[in-house]
């Protein structure tokens, strides 16, 4: 089967404006969206804890970066390993039934991670966390893509992007209150029973989709051959890989050590410091919610505002590097804010499909994004071990680190807007 990419509506706004498309099974608006949103609160909060954690991992486990990191970065493999089929039984079976079934892995993952006696075994059960949680954001857009009009999409996914930045913020400061109460393993239990919860939550709400025909899905590998071509997804795919998967990264792990290693902050004065990051992106993902439909009928489309916006985050990120220890969580939270001119891109590429493929092609690209997010957060611990292992002191170690990752997320950029030029120049 073949997949055709169509054209990103220039304005891309639903007769009289409304959030729902016409159809008289319509789920609430509002309903569906908290649906989603209860689910991937916590599946950002599982997402962000080891930047909270790391110094409770490193002190009990004697874990040196690179192990760190592959800790923090198993989530990201199993969520990265599900992308592809997960975009098939999307187009298949329906987002109900696809995250219900993942949901349940991410319990079970929950669960093991708690009882976990040594790395090894955490290292397993954050995997299939992450396999669990695969489709938490996935579903979601590709329900919205069905059920909201173009203009409401967009606004979903920043505020969904928003919601994220809610189970992040609810990763530092408060699990660091429950910590000394309950322990870290204290913690997986309690969210597993509220994943438990949201799946209820999400069986009673969200509308049961009839399965796609099987000569319509075909096999879970048909379509991303035709999706990987589209001039669109590879304009962006580098950036997606480098910039956007190490905003995650970073949010997620590195911010954190930095931190308490190159700032030499306590474990709780860092914990304020993520938390203060994680509120500053709540703040910017809202207000893209807020302005995203004004900018999208003023001609602003989403390939602009990352050309236009992004360049800044390598200037901020620049300046972290120079400033080495004098970069705290103020320079980290404006450079995580203008970062997110990149997740325009996501609505975009599910928005140049068909809904029938959007679950295709939204995986694909999150496939490259997490694909990303894992090999910035392990490869950056493995370059800060090989510096120190060449006789950098920590701090210089880590901004050694950063400056190559900076530099491959520019390069990214510069290939976005090569390729961009081309099309203007074509006409395409």
């Amino acid at each position: 089967m073949r997949l055709t990419p169509s054209p990103i509506p220039a304005n891309p706004v639903a007769p009289g404006g409304s959030v729902l498309q016409e159809d008289s099974s319509a789920p609430h608006p509002i309903h569906l969206f908290l649906a989603f949103a209860f689910t991937y609160f916590f599946a950002a909060l599982l997402r962000a804890i080891t930047a909270t954690l790391a110094p409770v991992f490193s002190a009990e486990l004697s874990l040196g970066s690179a192990d760190l990191g592959l800790l923090a970065g198993a989530y990201f493999f199993g969520f990265a390993a599900v992308q592809l089929p997960l975009g098939w039984a999307l187009d298949r079976h329906g987002p109900r039934r696809t995250l219900l079934t993942l949901l349940a892995l991410a319990v079970v993952g929950c669960m093991a991670f708690a009882l976990s006696p040594n790395l090894p075994s955490m290292i397993l059960a954050r995997l299939l966390v992450g396999m669990g949680l695969g489709a938490c954001l996935m579903a979601a857009l590709t329900s919205y893509r069905r059920w909201y009009s173009p203009v409401a999409l967009l606004r979903a996914n920043s505020w969904m992007l928003m919601t994220g930045s809610l189970g992040m913020l609810a990763s530092t400061l408060p699990v660091q209150w429950l910590l000394p109460a309950i322990g870290w393993r204290g913690l997986f239990w309690f969210v597993a029973a509220f994943l438990l919860a949201s799946m209820a939550l999400l069986a009673r709400i969200v509308p049961v989709d009839s399965p796609a025909p099987p000569q319509d899905a075909g096999k879970w590998s048909d379509g991303y051959a035709a999706i990987a071509r589209s001039p669109l997804f590879r304009r962006l795919a580098p950036m997606a890989f480098f910039a956007y998967g190490g905003l995650i990264a970073m949010q997620s792990l590195w911010a954190g050590p930095w931190l308490t290693r190159v700032c030499a902050w306590t474990p709780q004065q860092a914990a304020q410091g993520l938390f203060a990051i994680n509120l500053a992106m709540l703040f910017a993902f809202l207000t893209w919610g807020t302005v995203m439909p004004r900018l999208s009928r003023k001609g602003w489309s989403p390939e602009r505002l990352i050309a236009w916006g992004l360049p800044i985050s390598f200037v901020v990120l620049a300046c972290i590097v120079a400033l080495g220890a004098r970069a705290g969580a103020g320079l980290w939270a404006l450079w995580c804010v203008t970062c997110t001119f990149v997740s325009v891109s996501q609505p975009a590429v599910g928005a140049s499909f068909s809904a029938a493929q959007a679950g295709r092609a939204l995986s694909a690209f999150n496939l490259v994004i997490f694909g990303g997010v894992f090999f910035v957060q392990w490869g950056l611990g493995l370059v800060i071990d090989a510096f120190q292992a060449r006789g950098l002191a920590t701090p210089d170690a880590f901004r050694a680190a950063i400056a190559v990752f900076g530099a491959l997320s520019l390069v990214s950029y510069l290939w976005f807007l090569w390729r961009r030029r081309q099309v203007v120049q074509n006409g395409s």
